[in-house]
C-alpha cells in the first residue's frame, strides 16, 4: 500500500469515526418517507451523489439527480439531498434556496456546518473532516470529504436495503444492462 492509500485510507475511518447515529437515522427516515428523491452536488461530489442515486434507483425509489435533462421538477414534500464539501459552491446554494421555497425538504451533506448551503439547507449532516497539512501531498482538493461522504451514503444503502427488505438479486435485476 502506499503513502497516499494508507493516508487516505486513516483519514476517511477518522472522519466516519465522527458520524453519529442520529444522522444516518434522520436521512433514512426521510428517503423513506419521500415521494421523490432528487440528489444534487457539482465535481467530484457530484459524482458520489450519481453513485449513491444508482444505488437507490436500484433499490426502486424514485430518484433523480438534478441537472439531468429527464429530471422531473421538485414539488411540494419531495426530498432534496444536496452535497457539498465546502457547502460554498453557488449553483448547491442557489438550489437549495429554490427548492425550499417549492416547498421541498432539503439536506446538505457538508463538511462545513456553518456554510452558506448549510444555512439555506432545512438540516445538515456534518462529514467531519480536520484540517491535514499532509492532505495537500496525500489526498488534495477535498479528497478525504469525497470518499467519506461516498462511504457514508453506501453505508445507508444498506440500511435501506434493510428496511424495505431488498437482497441483492433484487437489486441487480433493477441494474442498467448496456448491450
Amino acid at each position: 500500500m502506499t503513502k497516499a492509500e494508507e493516508h487516505i485510507l486513516k483519514r476517511v475511518r477518522a472522519s466516519l469515526a465522527t458520524e453519529q447515529d442520529d444522522q444516518r437515522e434522520y436521512l433514512v427516515e426521510h428517503i423513506l418517507k419521500a415521494q421523490k428523491v432528487f440528489i444534487y452536488g457539482v465535481g467530484r461530489s457530484g459524482t458520489m451523489c450519481k453513485a449513491f442515486a444508482i444505488r437507490m434507483v436500484q433499490l426502486g425509489l424514485k430518484v433523480y439527480f438534478i441537472g439531468e435533462t429527464i429530471t422531473p421538477i421538485v414539488e411540494k414534500d419531495d426530498l432534496v439531498i444536496i452535497i457539498s464539501n465546502t457547502g460554498e459552491t453557488m449553483s448547491a446554494i442557489q438550489t437549495a434556496n429554490i427548492v425550499r421555497r417549492l416547498g421541498a425538504r432539503v439536506i446538505s451533506i457538508t463538511a462545513e456546518k456553518h456554510s452558506k448551503l448549510a444555512h439555506a439547507a432545512s438540516s445538515v449532516i456534518h462529514i467531519a473532516v480536520d484540517k491535514d497539512p499532509a492532505d495537500k501531498d496525500y489526498a488534495p482538493l477535498g479528497t478525504v470529504f469525497e470518499i467519506t461522504a461516498l462511504v457514508f451514503l453506501d453505508g445507508i444503502v444498506s440500511e435501506l436495503m434493510k428496511r424495505l427488505g431488498q437482497k441483492e438479486a433484487e437489486m441487480r435485476a433493477r441494474h442498467a444492462i448496456w448491450v
